[in-house]
């Protein structure tokens, strides 16, 4: 039903092609949201939550995807502040809201009082974006992960979740579904890892992917590696592979403080195109 103070309402399939339409105004920022709205067709049921839509003149204007990540889309201060009123007539269900910071920004200020103080805040997280060759010579020895790496490369990975976020992502028994996170991420060839002598030295995923662009994830280096320059050299590895068979743009958002990631980005050529913000439960 729509929201006649706000026009805003859920979004369904008959939606998709204005969605689409919406997001691909930035296909590198959006991402995220066009991939969720192309693999699930914007039906509740496979989203695991709602995408909620801004309308002006029966135009769509903006969106919102509302899972277990609250996520903007194309969301100007007024659309975020009407998104934000509609999310205080139900109980917080998100465990993190990200996206470009104006947006957050005016969305966290609308519901802070009643959904209660967040875990952590990251105000300033550059996004970054590469959408030609890297600028360094790849690490040759970087690959995409198989089957059969998932015992070396998985504890890995909750590494750097835990070094990243600040809790375990195997909190309250959610190993298994993360292991299949893991593992479904390995089987779409999203996984790249640098091996030495059988032990994980580096690790990237790709998190979400369009025809237009591919977002990585959980880049890490061993902490006995760091150092060595294994990060920009894995990432020029990871944005050949990626820009050859996935998406011609690469995009990863990264925090402010990070500065020897900042530095390695920086080196494999990823420019800053926006900047995001975090907001974790």
């Amino acid at each position: 039903m729509l929201t006649t103070r706000h026009g805003v309402r859920p979004l369904g399939a008959a939606d998709l092609p204005a969605f689409l339409e919406l997001a691909g105004r930035d296909p590198v920022v959006n991402v995220f949201a066009e991939h969720r709205a192309r693999t699930t067709n914007l039906e509740p049921r496979w989203l695991g939550g709602e995408v909620w839509g801004r309308f002006n003149g029966g135009e769509l204007v903006a969106a919102c995807h509302v899972g277990a990540n609250l996520v903007p889309v194309e969301a100007t201060e007024d659309d975020a502040r009407a998104f934000g009123e509609r999310a205080l007539t139900r109980s917080r269900t998100v465990s993190t809201i990200v996206g470009p910071h104006a947006a957050v920004e005016v969305f966290w200020n609308t519901v802070a009082d009643a959904w209660g103080r967040p875990r952590e805040v990251r105000w300033h997280q550059p996004h970054l974006e590469i959408d030609g060759p890297a600028q360094i010579a790849p690490d040759p020895a970087v690959r995409r992960t198989v089957r059969d790496d998932l015992d070396e490369l998985y504890p890995a990975c909750v590494a750097m979740y835990t070094e990243e976020v600040g809790v375990s992502p195997e909190l309250g028994g959610s190993a298994d579904l993360y292991r299949a996170r893991i593992t479904q991420l390995i089987s779409r060839g999203w996984s790249y890892a640098r091996f030495d002598e059988g032990r994980l030295v580096f690790k990237a995923e790709v998190a979400c992917a369009t025809a237009q662009a591919a977002q990585i994830q959980g880049v890490y280096v061993a902490p006995e590696r760091r150092g060595e320059g294994l990060a920009a050299a894995g990432m020029a590895a990871v944005v050949e592979m990626v820009r050859a068979e996935v998406a011609p743009a690469v995009s990863l958002y990264v925090n402010a403080w990070n500065e020897a990631a900042r530095r390695a980005y920086e080196r494999v050529g990823f420019r800053e195109t926006a900047e995001f913000s975090t907001v974790m439960f």
